[in-house]
């Protein structure tokens, strides 16, 4: 990943990570395979394919080695597994002996205390340790993403002060992190809030490349979206169909807790103009497959209408 010399975004496909930890239901590996071949025919170039948490605590991930070996993988894609401790990080590094190790691994700091101790069962203090042991691990490994949870609110804490995720964004920084996502965790983000904190981070680590990624909790996903690309933000998350939030059966939050939706962040950004490079017609089955594949609607507006058949002719 590098910074785009132009107004194109790139956007990872979330459905089978941050996605899949919300369903009840465990999908088989040839599903999640299947899933994660046709995002890259798509033409993602950043897929979140699984995440090394405890296999005891969230079975969904149980078989992150599996899938990670039998996915076929296109040239210049980054697969990233998601590494919330140390023996997570192990065992990235094991597969990867093996030949079947994500390229990608993301790393995990909360911006309160509170919500640490309930995602994660550990303090802030003790997950900045992890973290640390992580970073000595993953050198020269893989690329890693920092991401910072509930940087723009808390649950349980209210309120997160905006110096308080830039200084979590210099310690990653000095660390090595070079990749940084500030997360929404519960659709607590504003617009206002959305251009404050990414100019703060953009102005303060202009080296770091930023990457936004907000929950719909509030139907505010997608202008917050457009927050972030009008301050510099061109790296974004987000998960077919809107589906995902906190684990099954991790309670925080309340309500709907989905991803900005795949489909309807590529249908706003092309209807500006702004390219994606995805291919529509292969998006739009996959959002179809996804909805076979979890037996229910999801929440993709463009799913349902269709593309805006102006977007080649707005702005011109």
């Amino acid at each position: 990943m590098t910074h785009l010399s132009d107004d194109s975004v790139v956007i990872c496909e979330c459905f089978c990570r941050d996605g899949l930890q919300h369903e009840p239901g465990i999908l088989d590996v040839a599903t999640k395979v299947s899933l994660i071949d046709r995002f890259s025919r798509i033409g993602f170039h950043r897929i979140e394919a699984t995440s090394y948490a405890n296999p005891t605590v969230i079975k969904q991930f149980a078989d992150a080695s599996e899938v990670l070996r039998l996915i076929h993988r296109a040239p210049g894609v980054y697969y990233k597994a998601t590494c919330p401790n140390p023996r997570a990080v192990l065992r990235a590094l094991e597969d990867l002996r093996r030949g079947c190790g994500p390229n990608e691994i993301s790393i995990l700091i909360s911006a309160s205390d509170s919500h640490s101790r309930k995602n994660l069962k550990r303090s802030r203090a003790q997950q900045w340790d992890n973290v640390r042991e992580m970073m000595v691990l993953a050198q020269g490994h893989f690329r890693v993403i920092g991401t910072i949870s509930v940087a723009f609110g808390c649950p349980f804490e209210g309120a997160v002060p905006v110096q308080r995720v830039l200084e979590d964004a210099r310690t990653l920084y000095a660390l090595g992190v070079r990749h940084i996502t500030l997360g929404d965790t519960t659709g607590m983000a504003s617009p206002k809030a959305v251009r404050a904190l990414f100019s703060a981070l953009l102005a303060e680590l202009p080296e770091v490349i930023a990457i936004a990624h907000f929950h719909d909790s509030r139907a505010t996903a997608l202008v917050n979206c457009m927050a972030a690309y009008e301050v510099g933000v061109r790296h974004f998350d987000s998960a077919i169909g809107g589906v995902g939030g906190h684990p099954h059966g991790l309670e925080y939050g309340g309500g709907y807790t989905g991803n900005t939706c795949t489909e309807d962040l590529v249908g706003l950004f092309e209807s500006c103009g702004i390219a994606t490079g995805l291919d529509h017609d292969l998006l739009i089955a996959t959002s179809k497959e996804c909805e076979t594949v979890l037996g229910r609607p999801l929440e993709s507006r463009v799913a349902r209408t269709g593309w805006n058949p102006l977007a080649q002719t707005i702005g011109e």
